[in-house]
């Protein structure tokens, strides 16, 4: 560890310790840097800039040593990776087959316009969408992180939500030309039409989305959903909360819908469990109740993977009912609950 010497500053770390780095490049050696990180990385990073505009000169030894010392730990394998592979590709097949070859191994690097949507806040694309089509408004969401999708959504106007929802759910590939015609209409940018059709959306999608919107909006889009296809919603419904989910439930409100679950049940279920939710699950019953059903797991003998699966959806619906009638809550969403 090294000595403290009072007096003396503390030595910068983490973003900060990158911005003074990135401060002692030029202008497009900087540029370049930054243009390779994501935008939550470049507005830390600049706020880190601002803040070490003013740094003592043994904090910058100590931020370049720093440095130095990761990068020895650090491997070259990456680093021109590409050039390397399609070098190697070409030499050991020849240039031909090996194109072949990379045509179909080569990750897809289409960087559409879309794609700068990351960069804005939920304020200015429901502002920038508020005027299209629904569909328009799905394919843009289905482009988001579910927790920015989920708060430009409630930013929409009420009564297209549930059907910014169900196209979302029901989405299928996108083209190219429409993410054009759609990139064109957004954002008035040129596209590489290059690439196969893009899928995005569907009812994990659409579940990832919900699963971030506020309480009483999920409950009145999922109402106005099940109205328009009740199958969809349900669909979406079972996505939101799967039995990996119990492992968010406190003790007692885990421990009240088990007693409600009979024993022949949850052992089937929590066959397919993993070790983490089965210890969650035994934490929420008496030491007894627990080694009874985990001795009884220990007795069955191989159970096919479909009588798993049914066990688990017939405790998640019990959760749900549970739920509905205010009896236990079901954790997620930060303070909220379902």
């Amino acid at each position: 560890m090294p000595e403290i010497v009072p007096g003396r500053p503390e030595a910068l770390k983490g973003s900060a310790a990158a911005a003074v780095l990135l401060m002692l490049f030029d202008e497009d050696e900087a540029a370049q840097i930054l243009s390779r990180l994501e935008p939550d990385e470049v507005r830390q990073l600049g706020y880190a800039m601002y803040d070490v505009q003013d740094v003592e000169p043994e904090e910058v030894n100590e931020a370049l040593d720093h440095f130095v010392n990761k990068a020895k730990k650090r491997t070259t394998i990456g680093y021109g990776a590409t050039r390397h592979i399609r070098g190697a590709m070409t030499k050991a097949l020849g240039e031909e087959r090996a194109e072949t070859i990379l045509a179909r191994i080569t990750p897809p690097t289409r960087s559409t316009q879309l794609e700068m949507l990351k960069w804005m806040d939920a304020k200015e694309i429901a502002v920038l969408i508020e005027a299209e089509h629904p569909q328009i408004m799905a394919i843009v969401l289905a482009h988001l992180e579910a927790p920015v999708a989920a708060d430009v959504l409630q930013l929409l106007p009420s009564e297209y939500q549930e059907e910014i929802v169900y196209r979302i759910a029901t989405l299928g590939p996108v083209s190219n030309e429409a993410l054009e015609d759609l990139e064109n209409l957004l954002l008035r940018g040129p596209v590489n039409k290059q690439g196969a059709a893009s899928q995005r959306g569907g009812t994990v999608e659409a579940a990832a989305i919900m699963n971030n919107v506020r309480k009483d909006n999920e409950q009145r889009i999922m109402k106005a959903v099940a109205k328009r296809d009740k199958m969809i919603a349900q669909t979406i419904e079972e996505e939101m909360f799967v039995f990996d989910n119990l492992i968010d439930m406190d003790d007692k409100n885990l421990g009240t819908l088990m007693r409600t679950i009979d024993s022949s049940v949850l052992v089937v279920a929590l066959k397919g469990a993993n070790d983490m939710l089965k210890a969650k699950i035994f934490g929420s019953m008496s030491a007894r109740a627990a080694q009874a059903i985990a001795d009884e797991i220990e007795e069955r003998g191989p159970i096919r993977l479909a009588e798993v699966i049914d066990a688990q959806k017939l405790i998640i619906a019990t959760a749900r009912r549970m739920a509905d009638a205010g009896t236990i809550m079901l954790g997620g969403k930060g303070n909220d609950f379902v």
